[in-house]
């Protein structure tokens, strides 16, 4: 394991981690979701590592132990640029490499974007709850008034994750921020809406997954944006019963099961290992809603 700061394009630094198997053959870029940071992702990371994959994980400027005013983006286009400059240390150490990016929640809204601003950059995208139309309604009792820096309670715990010690574990974190501030939120509204008009520039190979339980982004937002992108390479599973950290959830290794299927296909598209689960390219899975 590798941690260390870098600098993203505006001089930001960002605390990055690098965990690589002894031959990766490929990498994988995880992006995470709003008040949390990378170390939540451990155990995704020890399995794909164990598949031979090499993660690269860091946290949100204004998140974690990275720089920049706690959860908090001046414009919506500093969170995928961010990955952007990521995605350039990786390619800039590993050039022989293929490189793919999950993003959970936020962060599956920052790869997004990412994805429809610099296409062709990466070898494919894994979306988890992510947040790409709003269809909860997240935010929506602010005053459009309010001052950017105005901050309020953190009150996503409840909704994570149907597992009770993850939502304490999620509580109890030193590092998950305990306030959000209302410019966030702002940015995600820009963000959403210019998503929703140009879905179309969404063309990469993607993996959308969520839970039909979730409550904090409603699983509605994937099915549109499923619906909206210009991807030929596009599958599409809805979690009967799961919540929002479907990577946190009781069957999380059925979950991170067909991740990890999904990304073998990608590499070698004869790839039939039986051992997990996600069999068919255009499916919309067991809705259970």
């Amino acid at each position: 394991m590798d941690s260390r700061m870098v600098e993203s394009f505006d001089k930001t630094r960002l605390y990055l981690k690098s965990d690589l198997p002894k031959n990766p053959k490929a990498l994988v870029l995880i992006v995470h979701g709003l008040c949390e940071h990378q170390g939540r992702y451990d155990y995704l990371a020890g399995k794909l590592n164990f598949k031979d994959f090499g993660v690269y994980r860091f946290d949100h400027r204004g998140h974690g132990k990275s720089e920049g005013t706690r959860v908090y983006y001046d414009d919506y286009t500093q969170i995928f640029e961010d990955v952007n400059s990521v995605v350039d240390i990786m390619k800039n150490e590993h050039q022989e490499l293929p490189i793919f990016v999950i993003g959970h929640s936020m962060g599956g809204y920052a790869v997004s974007l990412f994805g429809s601003h610099f296409p062709g950059k990466v070898d494919g995208f894994v979306l988890s709850g992510a947040l790409t139309r709003n269809n909860a309604k997240a935010g929506s009792q602010l005053d459009p008034d309010m001052d950017p820096k105005a901050y309020f309670p953190n009150e996503l715990g409840s909704g994570v994750c149907s597992d009770p010690k993850v939502i304490e574990a999620y509580k109890q974190d030193p590092l998950v921020e305990k306030e959000i501030s209302a410019g966030l939120f702002y940015s995600l509204f820009a963000g959403v809406d210019w998503l929703k008009h140009n879905s179309d520039r969404f063309r990469e190979p993607v993996l959308i997954l969520h839970g039909s339980m979730d409550s904090l982004v409603s699983y509605r937002d994937s099915m549109e944006f499923f619906n909206d992108i210009s991807s030929e390479d596009k599958s599409l599973k809805i979690y009967s019963k799961l919540f929002h950290e479907i990577f946190n959830e009781y069957t999380k290794d059925e979950v991170i099961g067909d991740v990890i299927f999904w990304l073998e296909k990608q590499l070698d598209p004869t790839h039939l290992d039986i051992s997990y689960g996600l069999t068919d390219d255009s499916m919309i899975a067991d809705m259970g809603i």
